[in-house]
C-alpha cells in the first residue's frame, strides 16, 4: 500500500509540478513572428479594383419595397423585398429591376451615406425588366453608361450590390457568354450578358460594370440548383443598351413607346421559297398588312391569293421583306431585336421584294403596346 501511494505521489508530482517547471523554464522571452513590411505596394489589378469601387459605389442605392399580399386565410399581409439600384443623372432618377418594386404599393431608396428616401415610380417596361424610380436629394452622383454592343467574351466585368442587404458589395469576374435568356416573370433578354462574377439575391437592378467604371448591365438574375437561391457562378445582367433605348421613353412617359410596322409575317425557308417562286429563299413573308397601321400608310402590300402552311390557311403573293435598315432579316426575331432599338415615330428603311423587284421602303413606325 505504502509503495503504491509513493508511486501515485511520484507520478502526479512529475506530470503536474515538475513539468510545468520544465515548461515554464524553457519559455522565450518574446515570440518572434514574421511582421509584413509596411511599404508593400498594390498591383495594377487590386489599384483597379479599388478605383472602381470607389468612384461608384456611392451611385449605388438599397431598394426596399413593400406590398401587400394574401396569407393562407386570404388576410392581407405585409411582405418587403430588397434589391439594388443605381442613380443615372442629378435628377435622382434611379434604373432598376421593373422586378424589384413590381406591386409595391412603397419604396425606399436608401443611399450609400445611410440616409433614407421615399421613391415614386417614374416609368416600367415590364418586358424589359425595367424600371425608373426617383428621390429628392441633393448632391447625387450619376454612373457613367457604357456601351454594351462590343462586349467581348472573357473581358473583365464588377458587380456592385447588396446581396442579402449586404450593402456596397462589390464581387468580379467575365463575361462569360452573350446568349438569349427567358426569366422567370417571362421576359425575353436578347443579348443578355452572362457572368461568372458572384451574384445573389439583393443584387438584382444593381450595376454591371467594365474595368474603366461604366456600366455595361444591369444585374438581374441568377442561374442556380432547384431550392438554392444563391449564386452558382452564373449570373446574367440586361446589356445597358437596352436600357438606353427606352430611358427618355419611361422618363417622358413613363412607358416604351413601342414600334410597329403594322405586319403579320411568316419566315421563309429556302424549301418555301422555292415551292412559291420567291425572288430571295430567306426573309419574312407579309400575309397581312394591318388597316391604317404604319406599313399600310407605306404601301406595303400583303398577300393576295389563299394557300396552307402545314393545316394553317395563309395569304400568299405579298411583299417579302429581306432586311431593315442594311440589317439583314431572316426570322421574327431578328425583326423583334432591330425594332427594339426603335421607337414609335421613328423612320426605317425596308428592303424587300415585290415578286422580282428588289425595292427600298421608307416607314414611320407606329406605336402599338404589342409589336406585329
Amino acid at each position: 500500500m505504502a509503495i503504491a501511494v509513493l508511486f501515485v505521489g511520484l507520478f502526479f508530482y512529475y506530470t503536474t509540478y515538475r513539468s510545468g517547471i520544465l515548461r515554464t523554464a524553457s519559455a522565450p522571452a518574446k515570440v518572434e513572428t514574421i511582421e509584413a513590411a509596411n511599404n508593400e505596394s498594390l498591383d495594377a489589378e487590386e489599384q483597379n479594383n479599388i478605383s472602381v469601387y470607389r468612384r461608384n459605389v456611392g451611385s449605388v442605392v438599397n431598394v426596399t419595397s413593400r406590398a401587400m399580399t394574401l396569407d393562407w386565410f386570404y388576410g392581407l399581409v405585409p411582405a418587403e423585398g430588397q434589391g439594388s439600384g443605381f442613380i443615372i443623372d442629378r435628377d435622382g432618377h434611379i434604373l432598376t429591376n421593373y422586378h424589384v418594386i413590381a406591386d409595391a404599393h412603397q419604396v425606399e431608396v436608401t443611399l450609400h451615406n445611410r440616409k433614407k428616401y421615399r421613391a415614386s415610380l417614374v416609368g416600367t417596361d415590364r418586358s424589359h425588366d425595367l424600371a425608373i424610380i426617383q428621390i429628392k436629394a441633393s448632391d447625387l452622383t450619376p454612373m457613367t453608361l457604357g456601351d454594351s454592343k462590343s462586349l467581348q467574351v472573357g473581358q473583365k466585368v464588377y458587380a456592385i450590390g447588396n446581396p442579402f442587404g449586404l450593402a456596397g458589395t462589390l464581387t468580379s469576374g467575365i463575361v462569360s457568354s452573350i446568349r438569349q435568356v427567358q426569366e422567370p416573370g417571362g421576359a425575353t433578354i436578347d443579348e443578355a450578358i452572362q457572368t461568372d462574377a458572384a451574384i445573389n439575391p439583393g443584387n438584382s437592378g444593381g450595376p454591371l460594370l467594365n474595368s474603366h467604371g461604366e456600366v455595361i448591365g444591369i444585374n438581374t438574375m441568377i442561374a442556380s440548383n432547384p431550392g438554392v437561391e444563391q449564386s452558382a457562378g452564373i449570373g446574367f445582367a440586361i446589356p445597358i443598351n437596352t436600357a438606353k433605348a427606352v430611358l427618355n421613353d419611361l422618363v417622358t412617359f413613363g412607358r416604351v413607346r413601342r414600334p410597329s410596322l403594322g405586319v403579320y409575317t411568316i419566315p421563309i425557308s429556302p424549301d418555301i421559297a422555292d415551292q412559291l417562286g420567291l425572288a430571295s429563299d430567306y426573309g419574312l413573308l407579309v400575309v397581312r398588312v394591318a388597316p391604317g397601321g404604319a406599313a399600310d400608310h407605306a404601301g406595303i402590300k400583303g398577300g393576295t391569293e389563299r394557300a396552307y402552311f402545314g393545316n394553317t390557311p395563309i395569304m400568299i403573293g405579298g411583299d417579302l421583306i429581306v432586311g431593315v435598315d442594311g440589317q439583314e432579316v431572316q426570322d421574327q426575331q431578328q425583326l423583334t431585336q432591330i425594332m427594339n432599338n426603335h421607337r414609335a415615330g421613328d423612320q426605317v428603311k425596308l428592303t424587300l421584294y415585290r415578286g422580282k423587284r428588289r425595292l427600298e421602303v421608307e416607314v414611320t413606325l407606329g406605336e402599338t403596346r404589342q409589336q406585329v
